[in-house]
């Protein structure tokens, strides 16, 4: 077994990464200020991006679902992993061999561990892809040269080919070191009558890849009459890495055509995904072994960092009119923002991408997509099609199903702009009847089931107990100064220096805020030469409580109002002045009360000793005010 990660070689680790680059496999980001990117959190579903980035800091949040941390916390939520699991990950990606205490310096991975999947999917898929070049894979090979995908294809999707035999796999993988735990682990071997067996047999595969790029499963579709396993196709069952629901087909290829061209085609096949792709349609994906569902839309809304109504789009290509109309009508039912931005492409013929490409060519397949139908009128169309529009009755009855469809699009311009496409669609002559009966329906929705109850207060998105952290308002004027200069000691603890240092908790009004103070002092102050993820998460130890780690990571990665980076010891020597007048403005206020209780008669000592402190107070105050107008009068504050 191996030893204990040592301090030295996580915080090296942690240096290496850039957590930039390891977020952006999962989700787009972009630049949001001086040190910071945004995108849509990976985390909970959202339509705005409240997911920052800080580069320079190697930290994360969300300040929608308030999940933050360095990059290993990353790793550790998005890939379900522990954080010893999710350090070697990362020392793998940058090359770092880590010397464990009382491990030795080699790499002893415990068993069961993802990375120990991982590493078993990647020799299988190395032994798969070497099978399909032997003599007993002319089926898989000869499967694919018919739909005209040549080696180099094959090469490129890493097709492979699960030989004949029980247990060809899983014997080669034992010799190599891996355990038959492990491979049921990782869905490559299953109990026999015998003793453990491959889990695929004589098929052609592909593998399955996480955003990473790591293999985490196969697809394996028959080739024989006498295969008795059940399925044209069969995926890896769940484990610890496959989530069906969670992974789709090609996304490894697409991620950055995707991101890059706000778009991606959505196909039901591996070997549609490869047509799409060699065709020139590099944003194609396919859902694995399960249908395309909600969490796979999450999937590629991150990717396309569509947090505007017009900029992106999902296209569905399918065989046939009542598969496409199906999924269609499932998707006009759902999220209208998403729905508005959906596409439908239905090849001729009931074709699927593979077969369009082998008959007609890439250029057919670019145009399969090229003339795609907006989802709306896909579906209004779909239902038209049902009815004879050349008689009165059916124009009548054509109008009594599609209404109420088009009174669901919650958009008031586009709605009424369907109104009169449908109009034209039946050959009803009178288009402002038809706008006029679907505006009537869009308000019967509006004021029939699901309204909200009268005199029924809205459901509050949190109720936050009263607790000495619980969090302040972020945008309150009087206390924006304390946040400020929390966020600026633990972002840039060597500018915040002794100023800060010499702040006592007093100084911080909200208990939150004098949480944090404690916790930064308790840590060592700035002074502990401490710096981005590894004091944040120094600072982060000193306390159990959620709460407070959860406004930690919020002031740690909250953007400061600076324009550049030049701009920021400035703007901090300003927070600082600013946070120090208010506490000594507040100790004045306190004076003066006192001196309204002592007499100057009866007790001259007593009163004189107050009023000179008042006065020296007031002396540092005017200096202070002076020092903060000057370094911060240029920042937005929020005051």
């Amino acid at each position: 077994m191996a030893g204990r990660l040592p301090d030295r070689d996580i915080a090296a680790i942690r240096e290496r990464v850039r957590i930039e680059d390891v977020v952006g496999e999962y989700v787009a980001l972009k630049r949001a200020g001086a040190d910071s990117m945004k995108g849509l959190c990976p985390f909970h579903d959202e339509k705005s991006p409240s997911f920052h980035v800080r580069p320079n800091h190697g930290l994360f949040h969300c300040f929608g679902c308030g999940e933050g941390g360095d990059v290993f916390a990353f790793l550790q939520k998005i890939e379900h992993v522990g954080f010893v699991e999710a350090v070697e990950q990362l020392a793998d990606r940058v090359g770092y061999r880590i010397n464990y205490e009382g491990g030795g310096t080699s790499v002893q991975r415990d068993r069961g561990t993802r990375s120990r999947l991982v590493a078993a999917n990647a020799a299988a898929h190395e032994f798969y892809m070497a099978q399909l070049r032997e003599p007993g894979a002319e089926a898989a090979r000869k499967y694919l040269t018919d739909r005209n995908f040549d080696a180099a294809a094959a090469q490129q999707f890493g097709c492979g080919y699960a030989p004949a035999g029980w247990d060809a796999l899983t014997k080669h993988l034992l010799r190599k070191g891996f355990d038959v735990k492990e491979l049921e682990a990782a869905g490559l071997s299953r109990q026999g009558q015998r003793g453990p067996i491959d889990r695929f047999h004589r098929r052609l595969l592909w593998p399955i890849r996480n955003l990473g790029g790591d293999v985490i499963g196969f697809g394996a579709r028959k080739l024989f009459d006498d295969d008795t396993m059940p399925g044209k196709y069969i995926n890896t069952p769940e484990t610890l890495l496959y989530k069906k629901s969670q992974v789709l087909f090609g996304l490894d290829h697409a991620k950055r055509e995707i991101a890059k061209g706000h778009q991606a085609v959505v196909v039901e096949g591996y070997t549609d995904v490869m047509a799409m792709h060699l065709a020139g349609v590099k944003t194609a994906v396919a859902s694995c072994g399960t249908a395309f569902g909600d969490e796979h839309l999450a999937l590629l809304r991150r990717l396309m960092m569509d947090d505007n109504f017009w900029r992106g789009e999902i296209i569905y290509t399918f065989d046939g009119d009542a598969a496409g109309q199906a999924a269609a009508l499932k998707a006009f039912s759902g999220d209208q923002k998403l729905a508005g931005q959906t596409y439908i492409a239905i090849a001729p013929d009931g074709q699927d991408p593979c077969e369009l490409r082998q008959h007609s060519g890439d250029a057919a397949v670019r145009d399969l997509v090229a003339r795609r139908t907006p989802l709306y009128e896909f579906v209004i169309r779909g239902l038209l099609a049902d009815h004879n529009l050349d008689t009165a009755e059916g124009q009548v009855e054509a109008l009594r199903r599609a209404v109420p469809v088009v009174a669901q699009i919650k958009d008031n311009a586009l709605r009424k702009a369907y109104a009169t496409k449908l109009a034209g669609w039946v050959g009803w002559d009178d288009i402002q009847t038809v706008v006029r009966r679907v505006g009537e329906e869009a308000k019967r929705n509006r004021n029939g089931g699901g309204r909200p109850t009268a005199g029924r207060a809205p459901a509050p998105r949190e109720v936050v107990a009263e607790h000495p952290a619980a969090r302040p308002n972020p945008n309150d004027p009087t206390l924006l100064p304390q946040r400020q200069v929390l966020a600026a000691a633990l972002q840039y603890p060597a500018m915040a220096g002794a100023g800060f240092d010499a702040l006592e908790s007093e100084a911080f009004t909200h208990p939150a805020y004098a949480v944090i103070r404690t916790l930064i002092a308790a840590a060592g102050g700035t002074a502990a030469g401490l710096g981005g993820a590894e004091w944040v998460n120094a600072v982060a130890d000193r306390t159990d409580d959620l709460t407070a780690r959860a406004l930690l990571s919020e002031l740690a990665n909250e953007p400061l109002p600076v324009k550049s980076e030049t701009d920021i010891p400035r703007f901090v020597a300003g927070v600082l002045a600013r946070t120090q007048e208010a506490w000594v403005g507040r100790q004045i206020a306190e004076l003066k009360s006192k001196l309204q209780r002592v007499s100057s008669t009866e007790q001259p000592e007593a009163y004189f000793a107050l009023f000179g402190d008042l006065v020296a107070l007031e002396q540092y105050r005017k200096s202070l005010l002076t020092q903060a107008m000057g370094n911060h009068g240029d920042f937005a504050t929020g005051a």
